[in-house]
């Protein structure tokens, strides 16, 4: 028998292979190419004597040994992270590397906030920061890509502990001249026959936006997908439909007045919660308590004008 054995490095790549279901996108996130990462898996086959992958027409799918090496994988990756989590701990210091993922609809609006004060506390505390929609952050923050995730919550996962930070009002973004532009407050009613602008099936605020749309008889494009909020306010601009934006986004990119868009409430209100999420079996749980921390004070003094902080 070979004693070569298995290094960290092709678990971890493998673990994002598995999650990833895709080279390139495993590739991607793991920030290498997709020779090199194919190199590294069957490298890692070649050391255990086990055909671990096959690749199908829609990514690749796990051999029956390939579901039992993830589940002991993943544990190991869990324990030398709780071993470098204790030992950060014992140093009595709040340092290292936390490796944020943020979606673009919430992120850009409270990070700066939340970086600047964790860095003026922690100096020497690293910071990774980078931007996805919400389903592939899960996807990275269950194959170790991301410590922690900033997202809508609740997100229903075993493997995932999360915790809310603030609920956030979705306004109505009409175009100016909109005959609902000039309303104090619209009824779900009004929007009857209204053409709905949405961002992708990637995204939460999606979800809300077509719940709106069966409330209402209003009806969900599907002729469009908006990548970004920018993206969406300009098309609501130029009157191809209307859309739900973040009370926070409103604030930063729409002026009170002579913006391109007008903003209403909707009566009875429109919401959405956003929180951290985490591993369960993530190895820095005093340095994700530190940033929660930071997070709740900075939206409670900062955001509270525009969001309801849910400080615990």
């Amino acid at each position: 028998m070979s004693d070569a054995q298995p290094t960290l490095k092709q678990l971890r790549y493998f673990v994002a292979l598995a999650h990833g279901g895709q080279y390139r996108r495993a590739a991607e996130q793991l920030d290498l190419s997709q020779p090199s990462l194919s190199q590294q898996i069957a490298a890692l086959e070649s050391v255990l004597g086990l055909k671990l992958v096959e690749r199908g027409r829609r990514g690749v799918i796990l051999t029956p040994a390939g579901r039992e090496v993830l589940a002991q994988a993943q544990s190991i990756l869990d324990g030398v992270e709780r071993l470098m989590g204790s030992t950060q701990t014992l140093q009595e210091g709040i340092s290292g590397t936390l490796r944020l993922g943020s979606t673009s609809t919430i992120g850009p609006y409270v990070l700066p906030r939340f970086l600047r004060h964790l860095h003026a506390e922690h100096p020497d505390l690293k910071l990774v920061v980078r931007d996805g929609p919400p389903r592939d952050l899960l996807d990275e923050l269950a194959s170790g890509v991301h410590d922690v995730v900033i997202s809508e919550v609740p997100v229903r996962a075993e493997d995932f502990q999360s915790v809310p930070l603030y609920r956030e009002p979705l306004l109505l973004a009409v175009a100016r001249d909109h005959r609902l532009a000039g309303q104090a407050l619209v009824t779900v009613e009004d929007l009857a026959d209204e053409d709905l602008l949405a961002l992708g099936s990637a995204y939460a605020l999606r979800a809300q936006v077509a719940r709106l749309g069966a409330a209402s008889g209003a009806r969900l494009r599907d002729d469009y997908e908006g990548t970004s909020l920018d993206a969406l306010r300009q098309m609501v601009s130029m009157n191809m439909g209307v859309t739900l934006l973040p009370s926070l986004y409103i604030r930063s990119e729409v002026p009170g007045d002579g913006g391109d868009v007008a903003v209403v409430p909707v009566k009875g209100g429109l919401y959405r919660t956003v929180g951290l999420i985490w591993r369960r079996t993530t190895g820095k749980p005093a340095l994700l308590e530190r940033f929660r921390e930071i997070a709740e004070t900075v939206i409670s003094e900062v955001f509270k004008d525009r969001v309801q902080p849910m400080r615990r």
